[in-house]
């Protein structure tokens, strides 16, 4: 049958619109990185495919893309996971595979970005963050950290074994290069929470990324572990807060996509979209978190660069977080901080 210009032109609006309706659920964990994200991958995804985005917030939790994957009611279409839960996931079957010819060319990408089941969409810095305005005399070790009689007063620490055992040590002289091995050792760990109990008396605990700063502008304490991001955000506000790149713990941010998502080849898009170099260095203009796709750099300024945790300065005494050593030992180490936290 041949179709009327005016039948034509109905269904080619009618097909338009189905397009322009797929809806596409990303989920990140809110704060200056979703905000970032709207900026970078967002908007330029829904104006190239005509696809809504629905940006969800969470805290990480893989049980409800578990529970989603096993009731086979999936309305999740791509997750920002962190390290830890990529291969958990992946060994877990929770994740589909990537296609990476549909994504870019592996060898743009740093290689802790490349795993069957995700990619790394940026590099993040757990480091040790002060006011400049309140302390004048800048921390530059984590034997500093734990200094209060040259640095009176309270410091915050993450609610966690993860990163503080790591950093106890580095306060305790092990150098970076040798951190792992030691704390794979009994007395290696043991070492690390006989560092933590000189401190104890002096740390405020934090359990959300938006809390150090808070706590340095409020003056509750001189010195804090802090994510890079939240700091570069506050200084963006205007805020007078400074990092000290030694001994900080980098690792990457993963995008998975919920193994039978029904919007495989969008989410797809998605991820190809965000991977690029183009956005990836939008974004890292939006929050001081390093691009994965190293294309990227050469489209930052040396003002940009020289906040990332992916600098050549920032990285030269930068310590990787090892993903297998918390597989295999954080669970107990995690334990044994909740009963030392409470005693």
């Amino acid at each position: 049958m041949k179709l009327t210009p005016l039948v034509a032109a109905c269904a080619a609006l009618f097909t338009l619109s189905a397009q322009a309706e797929t809806q596409l659920t990303v989920v990140n964990f809110g704060g200056a990185n979703g905000n970032a994200q709207k900026v970078a991958y967002f908007a330029p995804y829904e104006k190239t495919t005509g696809n809504k985005i629905v940006g969800v917030e969470y805290n990480g939790e893989q049980a409800k893309i578990k529970a989603m994957v096993e009731s086979k009611n999936i309305s999740w279409d791509v997750v920002e996971v962190e390290s830890p839960d990529v291969t958990r996931g992946c060994d877990e079957g929770l994740f589909e595979k990537l296609d990476y010819s549909k994504i870019g060319n592996k060898a743009d990408f740093t290689p802790a970005a490349v795993h069957e089941c995700g990619i790394g969409t940026f590099v993040w810095s757990t480091v040790m963050a002060y006011d400049g305005d309140k302390l004048k005399t800048a921390p530059t070790t984590w034997a500093d950290f734990w200094d209060v009689k040259k640095f009176p007063g309270k410091r915050a620490m993450r609610k966690g074994a993860r990163y503080n055992v790591e950093f106890a040590l580095m306060a305790d002289g092990v150098p970076v290069a040798d951190v792992y091995k030691v704390l794979k050792t009994k007395e290696g760990a043991d070492r690390a929470f006989k560092k933590l109990s000189e401190l104890k008396a002096n740390i405020q605990w934090w359990e959300a990324g938006a809390q150090p700063p808070q706590f340095l502008v409020a003056g509750d304490v001189v010195m804090t572990t802090a994510y890079n991001g939240r700091i570069d955000a506050a200084q963006r506000e205007g805020k007078h807060l400074k990092i000290t790149w030694t001994g900080g713990i980098y690792d990457l941010d993963y995008w998975v996509m919920p193994k039978g998502t029904p919007n495989k080849e969008a989410a797809l898009k998605f991820i190809a979209l965000a991977s690029s170099p183009d956005a990836q260095a939008e974004y890292a203009k939006n929050i001081a978190y390093g691009p994965t796709n190293t294309k990227a750099l050469a489209k930052l300024d040396a003002k940009v660069l020289s906040q990332l945790p992916t600098a050549p300065a920032n990285a030269k005494t930068a310590l990787q977080f090892n993903v297998s050593f918390w597989a295999d030992q954080g669970e107990a180490l995690e334990k044994r901080f909740t009963a030392w936290a409470a005693q």
